[in-house]
C-alpha cells in the first residue's frame, strides 16, 4: 500500500516581479497523508500544456483521465496500453461538430492567457469514477467536417495501481522520481532534433527548420496540433506529430522518495537533478508540500537562474510516506530504472542513464 502527500499548483506567464500564485488545485485529502487502497483504485495525476490556446489542454484535463478508465485494457490490468489509446483519442474526439462544440465551450470560459497549463489529480474513488463519459457519439452541424484543433498541449501522466507506477508523456513536459536522492527522468523531451522523431517527420513528409516542425512548432508529440496530422496514407503514430506517448512502468519501493510532474517552464530554469536536490533540501525543514512548490516557482523566478522572462510554470509533486512495503521492488537498484539523461540522448535506443 503506498501512502502519498501530494501537491500541484501553476503560474500563468511569469515575467518577473511579484504577481499572485495561481492555484490549478489544492485536494485536501491529498495534501493530507492520502492512504488509497489500490487493490480497488488507481490515483491519475496529469500535467497538460497548452500552446495556441488553452482548450485543448483543458479538454485533456477534463476527458483524458476517463478514457483511460473506459477502456478494457484498465479493467484487464494494462495500464500501458489503456492510457495509450486514451492519448490518441483525445485527437479522435476534438474532431467533428461535437469536438468543435466542446473546444468552443472550453474557449468561452478561458481567459486570454494564451497557452496556460492545466494539472490533474483524480482518484475513481471519487464520485466522477461514477460519471464515466457516453461513448462520444458523432453530432450533425455545420462543423460536422471540422478536422479538428490546430492548437495543441503536451501530456504527461503518472497512474500509480498498488506499488506500479506508469507514466505516459507526449511532448517537453517531463516526469521525474527521486530514489535516494537521485533524480530519475521516467519520460523523455519529445524535441523535432531526436533521431527518431526527425525520421518520422521526413517519413510523413515534414521538414525540420530552426529545431522545429515545418519550421513552427518545438515538439514532436502533442495532443492536437492537427495541422500536422493529415496525412491519410499514414496511422495516427506516424503522422509529422503524434500524439503517441512514450509509455515507462516502474515498481516503486522504498527508496522511493517523491515524484514531480512538470512543464517545460519548470525545467528550463532547473535540471532533474538541481530540482530533486532542491526540493529534497527543503523537505527536511519543510512539511507542507505547498510552500515547497511556492519555493520552487519563486526560485525559477530568480535573476540567477535566468527568471526574467520565463514560461508559464505548473508542477504535481507526490511524495511517498514510508513504508511501501513491495518485496518484489525493494531490490531493484536505481540503475534499473528505464530513465533518461536530462537532456534526450541523440540515440533513441541508448541504455538508462541517470538525470543530470
Amino acid at each position: 500500500m503506498v501512502r502519498m502527500k501530494v501537491f500541484g499548483m501553476g503560474y500563468p506567464l511569469c515575467k518577473g516581479g511579484v504577481q499572485p500564485w495561481k492555484m490549478l488545485l489544492t485536494l485536501p485529502k491529498f495534501q493530507h497523508a492520502a492512504c488509497l487502497d489500490f487493490d480497488t483504485s488507481t490515483s491519475f495525476f496529469g500535467v497538460y500544456d497548452g500552446h495556441g490556446g488553452k482548450a485543448v489542454s483543458k479538454f485533456c484535463a477534463k476527458y483524458l483521465h476517463q478514457q483511460v478508465l473506459k477502456h478494457e485494457s484498465y479493467m484487464a490490468g494494462d495500464l500501458g496500453t489503456s492510457v495509450q489509446k486514451a492519448f490518441l483519442r483525445m485527437d479522435e474526439m476534438m474532431c467533428g461538430q461535437r469536438g468543435w462544440r466542446e473546444l468552443a465551450i472550453l474557449g468561452d470560459k478561458m481567459d486570454k492567457i494564451s497557452g496556460m497549463i492545466e494539472g490533474f489529480i483524480w482518484s475513481p474513488k471519487s464520485a466522477e469514477a461514477n460519471n464515466q463519459v457516453d461513448d462520444w457519439p458523432p453530432e450533425e452541424g455545420p462543423h460536422s467536417d471540422f478536422h479538428g484543433p490546430n492548437a495543441g498541449s503536451t501530456a504527461c501522466v503518472a497512474i500509480i495501481r498498488n506499488n506500479q507506477l506508469v507514466v505516459a508523456n507526449a511532448g517537453d513536459s517531463r516526469c521525474v522520481i527521486s530514489r535516494k536522492g537521485q533524480a530519475y527522468n521516467l519520460s523523455k523531451d519529445h524535441k523535432p532534433d531526436l533521431e527518431a522523431e526527425k525520421d518520422r517527420i521526413l517519413k510523413a513528409g515534414g521538414f525540420i527548420r530552426v529545431g522545429r516542425v515545418n519550421g513552427s512548432l518545438n515538439l514532436a508529440r502533442a495532443i492536437g496540433d492537427m495541422e500536422f496530422k493529415q496525412n491519410e496514407t499514414m496511422p495516427a503514430e506516424k503522422q509529422i506529430v503524434t500524439a503517441n506517448p512514450d509509455v515507462t512502468t516502474v515498481e516503486l519501493c522504498e527508496d522511493d522518495e517523491f515524484l514531480v510532474i512538470a512543464c517545460d517552464g519548470i525545467w528550463d530554469c532547473m535540471s532533474s537533478q538541481q530540482l530533486v536536490d532542491y526540493i529534497g533540501d527543503q523537505l527536511k525543514t519543510e512539511s507542507k508540500l505547498s510552500v515547497i512548490c511556492e519555493r520552487v516557482f519563486d526560485r525559477c523566478l530568480a535573476p540567477s537562474v535566468g527568471g526574467e522572462g520565463c514560461d508559464n510554470m505548473t508542477m504535481i509533486l507526490v511524495q511517498f510516506k514510508k513504508p511501501i512495503h513491495n518485496p518484489n521492488a525493494a531490490s531493484t537498484s536505481a540503475a534499473e530504472l528505464p530513465s533518461t539523461s536530462n537532456q534526450p540522448p541523440s540515440d533513441p535506443n541508448e541504455g538508462p542513464s541517470k538525470a543530470e
